[in-house]
């Protein structure tokens, strides 16, 4: 059953996104990552969910910065499509290209922290926390480009090792609720969980959720009804090719048709029609 906006765990990451917009609280989010204190962060609006109107390219993670010019990209994760590695190198391009100004010199790049904070174990060793840097392979030297990604798993399994508040908020990311956060003592979930809190009492923001849930859920729809247009199209094009080599006009009329129905009538008739001539007669 689908949940209400008030009912969304953090993990989601349009109540994430959402709550990370406030600087207060992605610094806090970001120290209890970082395990650190940090100045002033300031986030950057341009990708803003909450200002943006245009649901054609809507992102849902954070880029910010803190006074000390340090980059980072914080994104919730809960599925694990296997591409969190590449789209962490997509991250830190657009920050570093967001940072260096037009005859800056390289050195002025400034350190970035791309972070995933994940529902599920993206490297199956059972960790809270993954690390990387760049490093060299002959001798184990930092490459010391400034850069680090990091992945959190809330499913790990290594307690000892890990921060216990690191350890909270993971668990805290899928149980945003007052009877989990009322057995911890920590003062920066505590925090967290009252501004959480008071940004589900934002009629607007309930309205935005709720727009943007139904624009993902047509997406989704357009992208299934597109695999299914190639996979016929493609069935078309293999029964064909037992009749010999498809002509192009043949093939791009197959291509064009975006016909559902179509495609699976044209389907039927390239599995009877004999030859490439019957099937283009027919179709």
């Amino acid at each position: 059953m689908k949940k209400t906006f008030q009912e969304l765990n953090l993990s989601n990451a349009f109540l994430f996104a959402a709550a990370l917009e406030d600087p207060e609280t992605c610094r806090l989010v970001l120290e209890i990552i970082l395990d650190t204190k940090l100045p002033k962060v300031n986030v950057h609006a341009e990708q803003s969910i909450l200002v943006s109107s245009d649901f054609r390219s809507i992102r849902l993670d954070i880029y910010a910065s803190d006074e000390m010019q340090v980059s980072y990209n914080v994104e919730a994760q809960n599925d694990d499509r296997k591409n969190l590695a590449k789209r962490s190198r997509y991250h830190q391009a657009e920050m570093d290209v967001a940072s260096l100004k037009p005859g800056d010199d390289f050195n002025d790049l400034k350190p970035g922290y791309v972070i995933f904070i994940c529902t599920f174990d993206p490297f199956g060793k059972g960790l809270y926390r993954y690390t990387f840097e760049e490093r060299c392979l002959e001798c184990d030297m930092s490459l010391g480009d400034g850069t680090r990604k990091i992945f959190l798993n809330s499913k790990g399994r290594d307690d000892g090792d890990v921060p216990k508040e690191l350890v909270h908020f993971l668990k805290y990311m899928e149980q945003s609720t007052d009877e989990y956060v009322s057995e911890l003592t920590e003062e920066s979930i505590i925090k967290l969980h009252e501004k959480v809190t008071e940004l589900k009492k934002w009629r607007r923001l309930e309205a935005r959720y709720m727009t943007v849930e139904e624009w993902l859920k047509d997406r989704e729809a357009a992208s299934n009804e597109k695999v299914k247009q190639k996979a016929k199209q493609e069935a078309v094009f293999e029964l064909l090719e037992e009749y010999g080599a498809i002509p192009e006009h043949v093939r791009e009329a197959v291509l064009e048709q975006c016909d559902l129905e179509v495609l699976k009538r044209w389907h039927k008739l390239a599995a009877k029609a004999g030859s490439i001539e019957q099937f283009e007669k027919e179709m």
